[in-house]
């Protein structure tokens, strides 16, 4: 495109020079050297000059196009993303109005090592992204966040903006901002499969990263607590795309890694990815 631009000014420029019948060979400083002409008078200086006005000005102006175009580009891609950002909110908002909740229980943090309370503040980033992607979101809760407690601090440290995620964040307990009846606690050791999302449900997850494999501890929080429960299939991955789909099949499809098995409740054989 430069070599092009380049190649139409000097085309531009000898034409120019025709018209004026000055000979482009004649036009540079070495032609009264050359040919002992006298120097060409002032007038066709003057026009010359001129003309090379002319022709900057044109460069000026292409550029300055080239930048508002590339200004224009970079800003539709802003516009875009923008869009992209309110529409995430408007969708959470909408949970936060109408549910379904979801509700990390924060309660048994302070059981964890260091190591476990970093990866469940990773994990808590990663659940707050995949939910603000989502078609149909929850609305999120955090319980029992207390002040100054290592889970706090590690939320703060490892995901930026934690302070701006549209989401409830308290010291309380579940238990203390909604009814008994309403509340589910999903965990891997209940008897009962998830099989529908009720939008007047809130759905506990346990926060507890535990390397040391305590067995039923959710269980037996939820069943102290008299609370219903509820085994999720694999993932909050596969909670949110059923939510989207009530596709079973699909939301396996969504939270399963390649390679792994599941069984549907009507199927016969094992379905494989």
């Amino acid at each position: 495109m430069e070599g092009g631009s380049a190649a139409g000014e000097a085309a531009a420029l000898r034409e120019a020079l025709r018209l004026l019948r000055i000979e482009p060979s004649a036009a540079g400083p070495s032609a009264a050297r050359a040919g002992g002409a006298e120097p060409c008078s002032r007038n066709v200086l003057r026009k010359r000059r001129r003309w090379e006005r002319v022709l900057a000005a044109r460069r000026r102006r292409r550029r300055q196009e080239r930048e508002r175009s590339r200004a224009r580009r970079a800003g539709g891609r802003g516009a875009a993303r923008r869009h992209s950002k309110a529409l995430a909110e408007e969708r959470l908002l909408e949970a936060r109005a109408s549910g379904p909740r979801l509700c990390v229980d924060l309660g048994m943090a302070d059981s964890m090592t260091l190591k476990e309370t970093s990866r469940l503040a990773s994990q808590i980033r990663r659940l707050y992204g995949a939910n603000r992607q989502a078609e149909k979101p929850f609305w999120l809760y955090l319980t029992e966040f207390v002040v100054g407690s290592l889970i706090y601090e590690e939320c703060f440290r490892m995901n930026d903006g934690f302070s701006n995620y549209l989401m409830d964040t308290t010291q309380e307990s579940y238990l203390d901002l909604f009814p008994l009846d309403a509340i589910v606690y999903l965990t891997p050791d209940s008897e009962n499969v998830l099989e529908d999302i009720d939008p007047k449900k809130v759905y506990i997850l346990g926060g507890l990263v535990d390397e040391s494999i305590h067995k039923k501890l959710t269980l037996r929080r939820a069943q102290e607590q008299s609370l219903q429960t509820a085994r999720l299939p694999i993932l909050f991955d596969v909670l949110s795309t059923y939510y989207k789909t009530r596709s079973w099949p699909d939301a396996l499809k969504a939270g399963v890694s390649s390679g792994k098995g599941y069984v549907l409740p009507d199927a016969e054989k094992p379905c494989q990815e």
